[in-house]
């Protein structure tokens, strides 16, 4: 009997360590909701964004929401991290278009003092960390970045080092530090813990360009990409977190969200390819279309190359359409409405003038039609943004931007919102479900070996995303082994 015990209690452990546990961060909008923000300043904006993405290149952990999201503002979203012993907070700004963490450290040249944000400013000190080390030229993990071109190695001081240069020449550099990262975490199925976990991330000496501006200014950034030195692959190697993320944005004045490294489950996510060898989230986009019927727009537009492809990005406000692709989308929106909508031009950006009678809804629905056949469709206002009133109307402006030429087709938090979002690098495939995201949403924290467990995430005391609840699986497994252990004792 005794060892029947033992052995229930080993198969009990077994599955509770093989499966990972969820863990959180907190996102905010740099601005609250405000309409009235031009379209013009937004692309602007937009476009600084675009430079600066970088040109080179289980359990789960929750990160909880905050914020606003409004797509008339040009914050970003940004979450709260807690790095060092003991912990302090840092605000880093989420980029899916970069790899690495880093963060603003003491004696920075050119790092903001202020934010024109709620938080308070931090500087990460690595010799006030009890945890804190330095990343040296001949550790494995330099080398590894050095080959996914994410650091460099100083040979005066023996320091593993990065540059980071934008397009619109602003950047970063500094050196890498290994510190203990702290985070929520669910740990047996129902028992949220907190949980810490050594990660390496830069420490930035010097800073330029737009990111020295404070009225946006954060700690630092937080990068979502593949290469070796995201925290993403960085907790995977360790086997603390799977590898995959998911985030699902609110769209409403209240703000919020969820952002988990772990895999959101929904019954109705579909998933599409991720184009292989890409430096970004590249998708493969095959056509468009607008009440159902496919636009007359060569595929070739959106084929992946050097300066053509679509890429999921979190970090741009609007959405972005090629030239070849944006009139046709835009002339049959104009031609789908009804004819007593007034259309109109606004500093070059297609809008138009309803009456206060009259809501979006009269607009069509479209679809980005992807391989897989998957589709993201997109209701009026996935596309559309409110500008301003007239009278008893309102202005209405198409919210996709036109690049001249062949661009690279861009899809900002515009259509990202009010949608789960699954980047499953392991599967490399980005799939997505449209959702309430105020609402809890079940976790999975797969071993990539067909076991999973799920927990239920969601606003919790404001201060966090994740509600915990065990799955059926794990209450039917253990319950079967409970079940034959009374059996055996029965018959024994």
């Amino acid at each position: 009997m005794d060892k029947l015990f033992v052995a229930f209690l080993f198969s009990v452990v077994l599955l509770s360590s093989a499966v990972g546990s969820p863990v959180t961060l907190t996102l905010e909008r740099a601005f609250p909701s405000n309409h009235g923000v031009e379209l013009s300043q937004l692309r602007a904006r937009d476009i600084l964004r675009h430079h600066r993405m970088l040109q080179s290149t289980n359990y789960v952990v929750d990160f909880p929401v905050k914020g606003t999201f409004d797509p008339t503002q040009v914050g970003l979203y940004f979450t709260k991290v807690k790095l060092g012993t003991p912990p302090r907070e840092f605000y880093v700004q989420i980029d899916t278009g970069s790899d690495v963490l880093w963060v603003s450290c003491g004696s920075c040249s050119g790092c903001p003092q202020t934010s024109g944000l709620p938080i308070q400013l931090n500087y990460f000190d690595p010799g006030s960390s009890s945890t804190s080390s330095l990343i040296s030229c001949s550790d494995r993990r330099c080398r590894n970045g050095v080959q996914s071109s994410d650091a460099s190695c100083s040979s005066q001081s023996n320091q593993c080092t990065y540059t980071f240069q934008y397009g619109d020449g602003s950047g970063t550099s500094g050196y890498y530090v290994s510190d203990l990262m702290h985070f929520a975490s669910i740990f047996e199925g129902s028992l949220m813990t907190n949980s810490s976990a050594s990660v390496v991330f830069g420490c930035s000496n010097l800073q330029s360009g737009d990111l020295t501006k404070s009225d946006r200014a954060v700690d630092g950034i937080f990068g979502f990409g593949q290469q070796g030195m995201s925290v993403i692959s960085q907790l995977s190697s360790q086997g603390i977190a799977p590898r995959v993320f998911s985030h699902c944005l609110k769209g409403d004045n209240s703000g919020g969200g969820i952002l988990v490294l772990g895999e959101i489950v929904e019954p109705d996510i579909i998933f599409s390819p991720l184009v292989p060898s890409q430096p970004h989230y590249n998708l493969n986009l095959q056509s468009i279309s607008v009440n159902g019927q496919i636009l007359q727009i060569d595929p070739a537009v959106f084929s992946t190359s050097n300066n053509r492809g679509t890429i999921i990005d979190s970090g741009t406000t609007l959405a972005y359409l090629a030239e070849e692709a944006y009139n046709p989308f835009v002339n049959a929106i104009t031609v789908a409405i009804p004819q007593s909508v007034r259309t109109v031009l606004s500093r070059g950006n297609q809008c138009y003038l309803i009456t206060s009678s009259s809501n979006v809804d009269i607009f069509p629905q479209v679809s980005l039609n992807f391989a897989g056949g998957s589709s993201l469709v997109l209701r009026p206002q996935d596309y559309l943004i409110q500008q301003n009133y007239i009278g008893e109307g309102s202005v209405w402006c198409i919210g996709f931007q036109k690049i001249p030429g062949q661009g690279v087709t861009i899809l900002g938090d515009l259509v990202l919102k009010d949608k789960i979002f699954v980047y499953d690098l392991a599967g490399q495939r980005i799939g997505w479900a449209n959702y309430d995201c105020s609402l809890p949403v079940n976790v999975s924290a797969s071993t990539g070996r067909g076991r999973s467990e799920f927990v239920d995430a969601g606003e919790l005391n404001g201060s966090t995303s994740l509600r915990y609840a065990t799955h059926n699986l794990l209450k039917t497994v253990l319950l079967t082994l409970l079940i034959t252990l009374i059996c055996c004792y029965v018959f024994l």
